[in-house]
């Protein structure tokens, strides 16, 4: 896999948990740990998805 896929995966990762977290976040049914989680990933999506681009660049 080359690195523009790699990184447009992670985007498409990234996305999608954010779909995830806002969906969690309107149902009374997911605990704020369960969303604090899925942020946490989401923030480690995006710092990945930073840091390879701009060794990319």
């Amino acid at each position: 896999m080359g690195l523009t896929s790699h990184i447009e995966e992670l985007k498409k990762k990234h996305s999608d948990l954010s779909h995830r977290v806002e969906v969690a976040q309107r149902s009374p049914g997911t605990s704020d740990a369960e969303i604090a989680d899925m942020k946490k990933q989401k923030l480690r999506l995006k710092e990945e998805i930073e840091r390879l681009s701009a060794e990319h660049a």
